[in-house]
């Protein structure tokens, strides 16, 4: 059994929205509480993460919590969106450390 099959598959959708939001506002904000998740907020750029079958719900709450904001485009991966836009790439947050990898030595 995969992953997907287990937890579903999810979409992320890239939203340009009003420079002076940020991601606690977007979270305090969004309607549909924990349907939708807020992946990164800054710098007038936004990646929320949801199921396929409420892509539209999902534009619609982040409307309603960003009137300017809209969706310019949707994704299956962080990666894809991240490369298209390098705002998201810039503001990404840091990696956390692989499991069972020791750390390099230098």
């Amino acid at each position: 059994m995969t992953v997907k099959s287990k937890r579903g598959r999810r979409r992320y959708i890239a939203f340009v929205t009003s420079p002076g939001m940020t991601k606690q506002k977007m979270v305090e904000n969004i309607p549909g509480g924990k349907t939708f998740n807020i992946i990164q907020c800054a710098e007038g750029m936004a990646i929320v993460r949801c199921s396929p079958t409420n892509i539209e719900q999902c534009e619609k709450a982040v409307r309603s919590c960003d009137p300017t904001a809209y969706a310019v485009r949707t994704s299956g991966t962080l990666r894809t969106l991240r490369d298209g836009y390098s705002v998201l790439k810039r503001n990404a947050p840091p990696k956390p450390p692989r499991k069972g990898v020791p750390p390099a030595r230098r």
